[in-house]
């Protein structure tokens, strides 16, 4: 692949958004593709406990092509209909792909994470920021909408009222103000970034496969179902994991320590 580059080490994977010279935009058919292969990629290998997503360069992902947009090329070429049928068939295939990933995920935001790039990163479960990150739902400020699921995400991020203040205005926020509203965890010095995102994924990745991916099911099942349902879930999943290999290593290590 050209656009993503995979590593994998262990049980972790890194997938990198490698176009720097293009500061990692996502404007073309064949890098949406590529983002969702490299996401079919880790839900077929079983071996996976974790991801961290990240880009080349100065900039985490700066969202669209601009110049396409004004050219009425690409993704914003052809009519308004063909236009909605590239989105679904095109952009709006990743975060179908990566939201879902059955695996924990980190985006590790490096540079500015712009539009379409702030959006990549709430399809993270978890983000930790260079000092040098900037968030922007900037759409707006184009007169377009977020067309890649960003209405969605953003106010499971950071709350209804933030997302809106974010969204209607387009402002660009630095790492700072990301860590206060709770669109990442952690701020850290640029040099320390990738480290930091590693350690993370190796203490998650220390972690029992199995439980991981059911747990994070529920957390995503128990943002739109009924308490009673995401229960029931909860007993049908935790009685796999009382049979799994895995849970008895877990517990004789455990007791072994004891």
């Amino acid at each position: 692949m050209d656009f993503v580059r995979y590593e994998q080490n262990g049980g972790i994977v890194t997938l990198t958004l490698n176009k720097p010279e293009e500061r990692n935009a996502l404007s073309t058919p064949a890098q949406w593709a590529e983002v969702v292969a490299a996401c079919e990629r880790v839900r077929a290998d079983l071996s996976v406990k974790a991801v961290v997503l990240t880009g080349a360069g100065s900039a985490f992902c700066a969202g669209g092509n601009v110049k396409d947009m004004r050219d009425k090329k690409g993704i914003a070429g052809g009519s308004a209909r063909e236009i909605a049928d590239g989105y679904r068939a095109g952009i709006q295939r990743i975060p179908l792909a990566l939201y879902n990933l059955e695996v924990p995920t980190i985006a590790a935001v490096n540079g500015p994470a712009i539009g379409a790039g702030c959006d990549l990163a709430c399809m993270c479960d978890i983000r930790i920021a260079s000092s040098k990150a900037k968030f922007a739902e900037s759409f707006v400020k184009l007169g377009i909408i977020p067309g890649d699921g960003g209405a969605w995400l953003l106010p499971r991020t950071v709350g209804m009222s933030k997302a809106a203040e974010l969204t209607f205005t387009g402002d660009t926020i630095g790492a700072d103000e990301a860590l206060e509203c709770g669109l990442v965890s952690r701020v850290v010095a640029p040099e320390e970034l990738m480290a930091a995102a590693m350690a993370l994924a190796e203490r998650i990745a220390a972690n029992p496969g199995p439980a991981l991916r059911m747990a994070k099911r529920l957390l995503r099942e128990g943002q739109h179902v009924r308490l009673d349902t995401l229960l029931e879930m909860s007993a049908a999943f935790q009685a796999i994991a009382h049979h799994t290999p895995e849970h008895d290593a877990a517990l004789a290590a455990f007791l072994e320590k004891k």
